[in-house]
C-alpha cells in the first residue's frame, strides 16, 4: 500500500497563484486546487449517480467542528487530525462535503472559487477530481489516481446491532496514516453505497449505517436512512476507500448482510435460582426460529430454563437457521430479594448466611448509587464510581469527570453520608451511612497547673454553676499520662496536650 504522501502545500493566496499560470484567451488552462465539494457532487461518480448522498446535520455541539487535517509530525509518525477531517460544514452544525483536489478550467477559477472556495494549490496533486461548470453547475468526476488504484485483502466483520444505527461493520486492512475523505461499500450486484463524516464514518475501522429500524444514534443525531434499506440482503465484497493519495479498495470476501424486519422477541423476568421463565417471538413465516440463551440455560417452545442462576440479567437470541434474516434479541431479570452484602469494618463485605460469590454477584451489578440526594449511575455510559471494586467507599468520586474536566465531587464535605445501592436483580436496596472526614476533637482531661473550670448546667428553671480547682496531680482519671517504665517519672500532662494538638493538627493538613 502507497505511504501517504506529504500534505499538499495550500498557498495563501489564490489571486498570486493564478498570475503566475500562463494561459490565453483562446485556449483554456487546467489549474489544480482544492474545492469544497458537496457530498451529493463529491459521489456521484463513485455510486454512479444511484442516489444523491445527502449533507449530514449534527446534535452533538463539537464534533462537527474537528474537521483539522492530519499530519506527520517531526517524529516522521502520522498525527490523526479531528473526527471529521477534511469535511467543511456550515458552522452550524451541517456537514455539507469534503475539501478535496481538484483540476479545473482557468475559465471556471473565478466561479469557483466565489461558490466553492476553490484555493490554487503550487503543483499538482497525487490524486485529484475533475470539475467542471455549465450554466452554475458543477460537475464532479471519480478521482483521478495518477498513481494507480491500490488495492489490499481484508477481513470485514458485520453486526446487526449498534449504537449507530442498525448495522455496523469492521474493516480490517483499511488504509491507516491519512484522513479518509470517503468510502463506499460495495455488494456483489454491483452497488455501491457513500458514507458520510459523522454520520457513517468514525475510526479505527468501524463504520455504520441505519435501514430505518433504528432512526436516531447514542448522541441523538437523526439517522437518514432511506439510501441504504435496499442493501438488506445483498452480499458485501470489497470497502473503497478514498484518501489524498488517491483509491485503495479492500476486499473483504463475500459478507451477507441479513435482513432486518418489523417483529422481534420478548421474555419475562424470573425468580433466581433454579426455574423457568417464558418468551414470546413475532417474525416473519419463513424465518427459522434457532434460540440460544446463556450459559447454564436452555430455550425451547417458549420457555426458558436454569438452574443456580445468580440474580441479574440475561439474554436471549433467536437466530434465523436459514440465515436469511437478522437475529432478534431481548433481555430478561432473575430476581431475588435477598441482599447478600453488609458494610462492616469500612467497606461492603458478604452479609451473615451468604457467599463471598453472591456479595460479589451483588457488587457487579450495581445499578445505582444514591449518596444523600443525588444519585448516580453505577454503570454504563457517565457511570460514577461510587464504590471500587476491594467494598471501599471512594471518596476522590466525581460526576461528569472526563475529557478534561474533574467533574463535581459526590463527597464534597466532611461529614456524614447516607448511601443506598440498588443492583440489578435485587429488589431490595441496601442502605448504610459513612463518615468522611471526621475527627473528634482531643479533651483535655487534666492539667498541669491550678485553673478553673466553670460548668453550667441548664434546666426549665435553675442554672447551677461550679467552679472546680485541679493540680498537676496524676490521678487513675488521668489516663492519658502513662508512666516511662521509672516510678515518679510519669510525662507531664500538658507537654501530651500540645503533642496531641499538633498531632491533630498534622492530620488535618494530611487529610
Amino acid at each position: 500500500m502507497k505511504k501517504l504522501r506529504s500534505l499538499i502545500s495550500i498557498s495563501t493566496c489564490a489571486a498570486a497563484v493564478l498570475a503566475a499560470v500562463p494561459f490565453s484567451a483562446s485556449a483554456a488552462d487546467t489549474v489544480y486546487g482544492t474545492m469544497n465539494i458537496p457530498y451529493a457532487d463529491f459521489y456521484a461518480a463513485e455510486i454512479g449517480n444511484a442516489y444523491e448522498v445527502d449533507a449530514v446535520s449534527s446534535a452533538t455541539a463539537t464534533k462537527w467542528k474537528g474537521n483539522n487535517t492530519g499530519s506527520v509530525g517531526e517524529d516522521g509518525k502520522w498525527q490523526n487530525g479531528g473526527l471529521v477531517a477534511g469535511t467543511y460544514n456550515d458552522d452550524n452544525g451541517t456537514i455539507l462535503g469534503v475539501t478535496y483536489p481538484v483540476a479545473v478550467s482557468s475559465d471556471d477559477v473565478t466561479f469557483l472559487t466565489e461558490n466553492y472556495g476553490f484555493t490554487a494549490l503550487d503543483s499538482a496533486p497525487a490524486a485529484y477530481k475533475v470539475v467542471s461548470v455549465s450554466d452554475g453547475k458543477i460537475t464532479v468526476s471519480a478521482v483521478k489516481d495518477t498513481n494507480g488504484e491500490q488495492t489490499a485483502d481484508g477481513e470485514l466483520t458485520l453486526a446487526t446491532t449498534s449504537n449507530y444505527g442498525d448495522y455496523q461493520i469492521s474493516v480490517k486492512g483499511y488504509p491507516t496514516d491519512c484522513d479518509l475523505y470517503g468510502i463506499t461499500v460495495n455488494t456483489s450486484d454491483g452497488s455501491s453505497y457513500a458514507l458520510r463524516h459523522l454520520e457513517n464514518i468514525w475510526r479505527n475501522g468501524s463504520y455504520s449505517w441505519s435501514t430505518g429500524f433504528k432512526t436516531s444514534e447514542a448522541h441523538g443525531n437523526e439517522l437518514k436512512y432511506e439510501d441504504f434499506v435496499s442493501i438488506m440482503g445483498k452480499t458485501i465484497t470489497s470497502v473503497k476507500f478514498i484518501t489524498l493519495d488517491g483509491y485503495t479498495t479492500v476486499n473483504t470476501g463475500s459478507v451477507y448482510v441479513p435482513v432486518k424486519f418489523d417483529g422481534g422477541v420478548t421474555a419475562d423476568n424470573g425468580k433466581a435460582g433454579t426455574g423457568s421463565t417464558t418468551y414470546t417471538s413475532t417474525v416473519p413465516s419463513d424465518f427459522e426460529i434457532a434460540p440460544s440463551v446463556d450459559e447454564g440455560m436452555s430455550a425451547a417452545d417458549g420457555t426458558i430454563s436454569y438452574t443456580d442462576a445468580k440474580p441479574g440479567q440475561y439474554n436471549i437470541t433467536l437466530n434465523d437457521s436459514k440465515g436469511k434474516y437478522a437475529p432478534v434479541s431481548a433481555s430478561f431479570t432473575l430476581e431475588t430479594a435477598d441482599v447478600p452484602i453488609k458494610y462492616e469494618d469500612g467497606k461492603l463485605t458478604t452479609a451473615d448466611g451468604f457467599t463471598d460469590e453472591d456479595a460479589a454477584n451483588f457488587i457487579k451489578n450495581l445499578a445505582t448509587a444514591a449518596v444523600n440526594d443525588n444519585t448516580y449511575n453505577a454503570s454504563g455510559r457517565g457511570a460514577v464510581k461510587v464504590i471500587n471494586e476491594d467494598g471501599t467507599v471512594n471518596f476522590e468520586a466525581a460526576a461528569g469527570a472526563g475529557r478534561g474536566s474533574e467533574g463535581t465531587p459526590v463527597f464534597a464535605e466532611d461529614g456524614k453520608y447516607k448511601i443506598v445501592l440498588t443492583a440489578t436483580g435485587y429488589t431490595t436496596p441496601y442502605s448504610f451511612e459513612v463518615t468522611k472526614g471526621a475527627v473528634e476533637e482531643p479533651t483535655q482531661e487534666a492539667t498541669e497547673a491550678p485553673a478553673t473550670t466553670q460548668t453550667t448546667a441548664t434546666t426549665a428553671k435553675t442554672t447551677t454553676k461550679t467552679t472546680a480547682k485541679t493540680t498537676a496531680k496524676t490521678t487513675a482519671k488521668a489516663s492519658n499520662s502513662p508512666k516511662t517504665g521509672v516510678p515518679g517519672a510519669a510525662i507531664p500532662v500538658s507537654v501530651l496536650t500540645l503533642a496531641g494538638a499538633a498531632a491533630f493538627i498534622s492530620r488535618k493538613k494530611n487529610d
